[in-house]
């Protein structure tokens, strides 16, 4: 008798990536509970929140909890539906990449060699394609290399580089 593998159930799956991802992007971004400017001038909140920040605001530890949680959920889902057969460990590594620098690395096939290695399937290559996107453009055009960018890349691709050859970190339908 063969052995086929049970359905996947993507919303588990996503779900387990986005505690993973959580768990990369926390330490990565750091908390802070006021409107801050970024290295590239962007104003930022919280975990590294950029969407409308309000000037003098002062944000609760929990109100940034819940932001993270769910703005790292919606990078995850986004991953999902470019590479819908990615196992847990590289939704969760490309759901951190997306959650810091939108859904170009992991779903813009003409732009990103990682995004067309992540629709083939090719796990291990496009894992190796994060370490290439450290850079960041300041104020006033000029593109340098930032630590804690080449820093949290490598903690993303070590965790993309778990998953296994084949998807056996899909979670089945219960």
């Amino acid at each position: 008798m063969d052995y086929q593998r049970p359905p996947v159930n993507r919303g588990k799956q996503a779900a387990a990536a986005s505690v993973l991802a959580v768990c990369i992007v926390g330490p990565c971004e750091g908390i802070r509970h006021y409107v801050y400017t970024d290295p590239v001038g962007i104003p930022t909140y919280c975990f590294g929140e950029t969407r409308n920040p309000v000037l003098g605001k002062s944000y609760t530890t929990a109100e940034c909890k819940a932001l993270l949680t769910d703005r790292t959920q919606e990078a995850v889902e986004m991953v999902q539906q470019c590479a819908p057969d990615a196992p847990v460990d590289v939704l969760a590594a490309f759901g951190s990449a997306v959650y810091n620098m939108g859904p170009t690395i992991a779903c813009d096939v003409d732009r990103s060699t990682a995004a067309r290695l992540l629709k083939a399937g090719e796990w291990p290559r496009a894992c190796d394609q994060l370490l290439r996107w450290n850079k960041a453009t300041l104020p006033g055009g000029a593109m340098v290399t930032l630590p804690g960018l080449t820093k949290r890349r490598m903690l993303e691709r070590e965790t993309c580089l778990k998953m296994d050859a084949a998807p056996a970190e899909e979670i089945p339908n219960a």
